[in-house]
């Protein structure tokens, strides 16, 4: 039976998101691979047969769209910084290869009472700096992204945490303020990834020297974890540059070196990949799949995603503070056509910020359909029958900017004059966060597969800015809805709350949500043993450069 690129993507979806985490599996390339399909899940043969035996070493070398906006786990929230961040540095709790929670730095857990957590910790585990790993070093990490003066963005993930206890060397509770179900889960975002003790007092020092130096410059600028690959050097805009960790506690990375390499023009880094210049590439583009997978010696890898891609508003400036206007632009887009046009199928339609797969996911739920007669009319009922003068934002992806073309193009339709603005991407992140935008398209992925960390930093109106709430939305119900979902232990009566903050969501329309799309890695056949996870980021600890 055949299926269609879109079709047999939507099954691996469910498949990958059911499994949380998991990857589905593609073993070696056959026929397919060479007509414009892509491998999906795991990397794990390519390349290698009985004549092509696995070599330890090598530096594995990634060529990236855009460079890292901070090293420090607590002081940035894009999937550029994580792929770096989540080699750098380890978390309490992981997923495994099923997806399930399995043991990180804390090698088991108890809950102790509704509000208590207990973790005992690994043993004979070091930071890069020779510092020794401990319950007083994971309090000092944890303190610190909560602690007000950092204001890190990735705050939210813990803030129901009111005390961290050191129990005994080994030992460490958690207690929260409210029984808090997805804490294990959120445990798992790299935002909790546990910083030397060193390296913190360092930052600290440095803040108390100089009140201009922001909080996370060392941290930032000298990374130190406990990873399997520890810190070399960054040069800005060029290249970030790791090693092999020699004294890590788990089993030992097989490559002596990862190279980052910013590389912002996609053709080139498709180019890169064929003549061998790079051996895995990301954001491949769409219309690039079947050239990639021409190749003799690389294809690409196309991983499910849990990953939304939105049109944003900033709901503070006229005209957008109008619910009807919003819902208007967002009912001017053809969600399919774009996907089939722009993505080539690599995607499916988003009808709420929760893709499939995800806890609080539900199909019922009245979303902003493609309906031109209708968005003419809410517009009118807006008062803006005549149209208006605008910007859409987009930064240095090729992708986005088709979509902001097409955008600008139906919004013409409405008598709505668009100017397109192209920023890179740190200054993106950085003036979006400030409110400086009309109308912006990002993606937000969701890296605990939970409804929590997929609508709280996105809608509730405590995040504004930085934290993910870019659209400066504010609605005292979905506050409350929010607070409440996070609050209640029972699943089914989650759900119930999720559902109907998804609606409230999608009525207000603060952003237009347009797909959950896959990501396309272009990877070369010397690279065994890589994967993508569902939220993009790479897994870089059991990858080998084969011969």
């Amino acid at each position: 039976m055949a299926f269609s690129k879109k079709s047999l993507w939507m099954m691996l979806l469910t498949f990958t998101l059911v499994l949380v985490l998991a990857a589905c599996g593609g073993d070696d390339k056959d026929s397919s691979t060479k007509d414009g399909d892509t491998k999906s899940g795991e990397n794990t043969d390519s390349g290698k047969t009985e004549d092509t035996p696995a070599a330890a070493g090598g530096d594995l070398i990634i060529a990236e769209q855009s460079d890292a906006s901070s090293l420090d786990p607590h002081g940035s929230n894009d999937v550029s910084s994580s792929n770096v961040q989540s080699n750098l540095y380890e978390t309490l709790v992981v997923r495994d290869s099923n997806g399930d929670l399995a043991p990180g730095l804390a090698e088991s857990w108890t809950q102790v009472d509704e509000l208590t957590w207990e973790f005992k910790l690994k043993q004979g585990v070091t930071f890069h700096d020779g510092e020794a790993f401990n319950a007083e070093a994971v309090k000092t990490s944890f303190d610190r992204i909560l602690d007000p003066k950092v204001a890190s963005p990735r705050a939210f993930l813990f803030e129901m945490v009111t005390d961290i206890k050191v129990i005994d060397e080994n030992t460490i509770q958690f207690v929260t303020e409210y029984p808090f179900t997805p804490l294990l889960a959120h445990l798992t975002h790299n935002g909790g990834g546990v910083i030397s003790p060193k390296s913190i007092a360092a930052d600290y020092a440095a803040m108390e020297a100089d009140g201009a130096v922001l909080a996370g410059s060392v941290v930032s600028t000298n990374p130190v974890g406990t990873g399997p690959f520890k810190f070399v050097s960054w040069a800005p805009g060029t290249e970030i540059k790791l090693e092999k960790f020699a004294e890590y506690a788990g089993t030992p990375a097989n490559i002596d070196t990862v190279t980052f390499k910013v590389v912002p023009e996609g053709a080139t880094r498709v180019a890169e990949l064929q003549s061998g210049y790079a051996d895995i590439i990301g954001l491949v583009d769409p219309s690039q799949v079947a050239n990639v997978n021409s190749f003799e010696d690389a294809s690409v890898l196309e991983t499910p995603s849990s990953s939304l891609t939105y049109i944003g508003f900033n709901t503070q400036k006229k005209p957008f503070d109008d619910a009807k206007v919003r819902q208007a632009i967002s009912k001017t887009i053809d969600r399919t056509k774009l996907i089939d046009g722009i993505y080539e199928g690599y995607g499916i339609p988003a009808i709420s910020p929760l893709s499939p797969g995800i806890f609080g996911y539900t199909e019922d739920v009245t979303s902003m359909e493609y309906n031109l007669d209708e968005a003419k009319a809410l517009l009118a009922e807006a008062g803006y029958a005549d149209g208006f003068t605008t910007t859409i934002w987009t930064n240095d992806n090729p992708v986005r900017q088709q979509v902001a073309i097409v955008l600008q193009e139906e919004l013409k339709k409405l008598n709505i004059t668009a100017t397109i603005e192209v920023l890179e991407f740190g200054a993106y992140l950085e003036k979006t966060a400030a409110g400086e935008h009309d109308m912006f398209i990002l993606g937000w992925s969701n890296s605990t597969n939970d409804a929590d960390y997929g609508l709280y930093a996105l809608f509730h109106s405590s995040q504004h800015g930085e934290a993910g709430n870019r659209s400066f939305y504010t609605s005292a119900e979905v506050d409350t809805l929010l607070d409440n979902g996070r609050r209640e232990a029972d699943p089914a009566a989650r759900e119930a709350i999720y559902k109907e903050a998804l609606q409230k969501i999608s009525d207000d329309s603060p952003m237009a949500f347009v797909l959950h799309p896959a990501y396309l890695t272009g990877v070369s056949d010397k690279v065994s043993g890589f994967n993508v996870g569902s939220d993009g980021i790479y897994q870089l600890g059991d990858v080998t450069l084969n011969k």
